[in-house]
């Protein structure tokens, strides 16, 4: 199969210059930006304090504004206030919170594409994806909106603010999402802006959000200094996390002998089987769209556990659809004025996330790991002279060592290993190395087998012939293992978490020792 061929002498596409974007920045939310950096939103305004740290964008090395960080004793203060706004807003009746949020939402629609084309310079997400993040929040709260007479019936806010840790790869469909369904339950929100990037997106989301009287606090600094204030502080009232483990495990600590109510959600090194199969085109479609923004996100499958006898049959769809990949600067086109490229991804998070995952590669091959596929970047779609730095391409490795990190954890980055077993009870096993997913795929010809092994398989969702997402309208969604800790969320339980009933009442979730939260 031919590698897709790309255009020389590419531009920049019109418009979207980093200078053009603060500018629009800059007009639709004068508040919270000023011409050198972003402001943090604490007490009800947009406070210009913090020390802004130095950013640059993963797409060609453009400076940015970076976070402005508080410290622990700015940070308390912070929360503080947000418990003042919480006993005020909890007291707001539901019709005119669902009237707010709305108003905030249809603010957020008028500005979909700059949200969007913000995500692509400060996080690196290929248009279409960006637009798909800032779409699944607005759309996603619209539905809790609606649904949020029957949610809330007989249910209050908690009695403190809930506050938000969260990585950097989804900022609108997962963080603001929370906060905003947060809000609507009654309770005011604090969040802290992941270090990485999506500063300027929150940013101007929280200040639409904030026009309309939403009790959002928005503010900076380093995860270890903020911890005492976000999670400790006897002004929090639940404690939600995205992000990975060790993070994970140090806010699980902190929460010790603290009787609250917490979600974290933690890495999980999720894993896709192939047991007796034999429908390879669309196994073949299916691992293209793995690679989906450069597999950072914590559904991506970077782990396939392959029958022995069906190596050879498994690894032509794979190298087919894997030499399809297009990847490259988001933002680069042909002709100023043609329509965003089409990418699979763009860069990683920053060029030292790349340099390490490349040398974890190189090292994971030199302790035995068989090369399958290492792309180039001269297969990607760049500007002339711009900065590649922050840019990976797909690789591919058979039998990672067990000492490598590979061999157990989650890369998140565009590098795939592959494991070949003889026996059900191998397939299980190296499908379970982690201690937890999030999700897991089998992919295997007879419904009853797949049934039968999915039961054994240590991750919250398990899909049969398809992949699984993280979802949380319909479905619930947890993990297993140390991939979870606290209250299973989605649907009515994302606003069972941040709410009480009317009597004692044990949340759905993964706790240890089965912890009983009061109600």
């Amino acid at each position: 199969m031919m590698r897709p061929s790309h255009p020389a002498g590419l531009t920049l596409k019109a418009g979207t210059a980093w200078d053009e974007t603060y500018a629009r920045c800059l007009r639709a939310a004068p508040e919270a930006f000023d011409e050198d950096r972003a402001r943090n939103l604490w007490a009800g305004a947009w406070q210009r304090d913090g020390v802004p740290q130095p950013a640059v964008s993963p797409v060609d090395g453009t400076d940015l504004p970076g976070p402005p960080f508080l410290d622990d004793a700015e940070a308390h203060r912070a929360v503080a206030a947000a418990y003042d706004q919480h006993q005020r807003w909890r007291r707001v009746p539901l019709a005119e919170r669902r009237a707010r949020v709305t108003a905030a939402l249809d603010a957020m629609t008028e500005h979909r594409d700059l949200l969007a084309l913000l995500l692509v310079w400060e996080i690196g997400k290929p248009w279409r994806l960006a637009c798909a993040d800032v779409d699944r929040c607005i759309e996603g709260v619209r539905w809790y909106v609606d649904a949020a007479p029957g949610h809330l019936e007989g249910r209050v806010a908690l009695d403190a603010p809930v506050t938000n840790i969260a990585s950097w790869n989804y900022p609108m469909s997962v963080l603001m999402h929370a906060m905003l369904v947060q809000v609507l339950a009654g309770n005011a929100t604090v969040a802290k802006v992941p270090t990485n990037g999506g500063l300027s997106c929150l940013t101007l989301a929280a200040a639409l959000g904030a026009r309309e009287g939403l009790p959002l606090t928005l503010i900076s600094g380093s995860g270890a200094r903020l911890n005492d204030a976000l999670v400790r502080s006897p002004h929090v009232g639940c404690v939600s996390f995205v992000g990975g483990r060790r993070a994970g495990a140090r806010i699980a600590a902190a929460l010790s002998g603290l009787d609250r109510r917490h979600i974290l959600e933690q890495e999980g090194l999720n894993t896709w089987g192939v047991w007796e199969y034999s429908d390879w085109d669309l196994l073949g479609g299916q691992l293209r769209k793995t690679y989906e923004y450069a597999k950072q996100r914590c559904t991506a499958y970077p782990r396939f556990v392959v029958q022995r006898s069906l190596l050879d049959r498994f690894l032509a769809a794979y190298l087919g659809a894997v030499r399809e990949i297009r990847f490259g600067h988001p933002l680069a086109v042909a002709a100023p004025e043609d329509p965003f490229p089409e990418l699979d991804f763009g860069p990683l998070i920053n060029n030292a996330k790349a340099k390490e995952l490349a040398g974890l590669t190189e090292d994971t091959i030199a302790a035995g790991g068989l090369p399958l596929y290492r792309g180039s970047l001269d297969d990607g779609r760049f500007l002339p002279g711009q900065d590649t730095s922050a840019y990976l391409a797909p690789a591919a490795i058979l039998a990672p060592p067990p000492s490598s990190p590979l061999h157990h954890a989650e890369p998140f980055g565009p590098v795939d290993t592959i494991v070949v077993v003889d026996t059900e009870a191998e397939l299980l096993s190296s499908m379970n190395a982690s201690n937890g997913a999030l999700v897991a795929t089998l992919s295997c010809d007879d419904e009853s087998t797949a049934g039968r092994l999915a039961q054994e398989i240590r991750a919250f969702k398990v899909g049969i012939n398809k992949p699984r997402s993280r979802g949380d309208r319909e479905e619930r969604f947890g993990g297993h293992g140390n991939s979870w800790r606290g209250a299973v969320v989605g649907g009515e339980l994302l606003t069972r978490a941040v709410t009480r009933g009317p009597r004692e009442e044990r949340l759905p979730g993964n706790y240890p020792d089965y912890l009983l939260l009061p109600s």
